[in-house]
């Protein structure tokens, strides 16, 4: 069993634990029987904090099994139910890196859509205007980077539906690389998509600081070269 390294916890205190989630990695239970990383980050505080019995792990909220990044967990009931809270009245900030096919026509934007889910294809359609049993879509992007063949995109999310980020930009044609529900020309040799959780930042629980987390890309050249690039720029 895959165990969470250390150099994967991005922010831990006694309330919270934030993972940089491995692309590939189901955040809960499902069909495939995979141990899910919500039951490595029980056994994680298990075993570092020597705790018998029942650990508490509560999921704060979900990325896509094929998406990578930062996601935060609730180590204690307290503070599942404060950080519930949180994200349904006060909309941390949580910020992607999209590596897409081709670039945005314009550079920065806001997008709004209404997307129908299908649960049985696991897939959301995007329409313009609002029909049945569609949900008011909302993001901000802006192009950070270009490399010879895929553009680097920072999207921010004003809502949190089911395949967002991925259906939103494959409607106006940035379509994720690797992406092959949404239209990828081909997949990407781990079954991942070039998506990743970048930064979440939010208002602690219980000392009500601004805790701000950058998530590392994974470890793959494209993501590799693109966050080098940026750091460059940054100098």
């Amino acid at each position: 069993m895959e165990q969470i390294r250390p150099q994967d916890v991005l922010y831990e205190d006694n309330h919270l634990v934030v993972i940089n989630k491995h692309a590939g990695e189901n955040v809960q239970g499902d069909s495939s029987g995979d141990f899910p990383l919500v039951e490595k980050v029980r056994e994680y505080i298990r075993h570092k904090f020597e705790k018998p019995g029942n650990v508490f792990c509560g999921l704060i909220h979900r990325l896509d099994r094929p998406v990578s990044g930062a996601i935060a967990f609730a180590r204690t009931s307290k503070a599942l139910t404060r950080m519930n809270k949180l994200f349904a009245e006060k909309h941390p900030r949580k910020a992607y890196w999209a590596v897409v096919e081709k670039a945005p026509k314009q550079k920065s934007g806001s997008l709004q859509h209404h997307l129908v889910r299908n649960e049985k294809q696991n897939k959301t359609y995007v329409y313009s205007e609002a029909r049945k049993d569609s949900k008011e879509a909302r993001l901000k992007y802006r192009q950070l980077l270009s490399s010879d063949n895929y553009t680097l995109l920072e999207v921010e999310l004003e809502t949190g539906r089911h395949h967002q980020i991925r259906a939103q930009l494959a409607a106006i044609g940035c379509i994720i690389k690797g992406d092959l529900k949404y239209g990828a020309k081909r997949s990407n040799p781990d079954g991942s998509i070039y998506l990743h959780s970048r930064e979440l930042e939010f208002e602690h629980p219980t000392t009500k600081e601004t805790v701000k987390i950058t998530a590392p890309v994974p470890e793959d050249k494209l993501w590799q070269w693109f966050e080098t690039e940026i750091q460059k720029q940054k100098k």
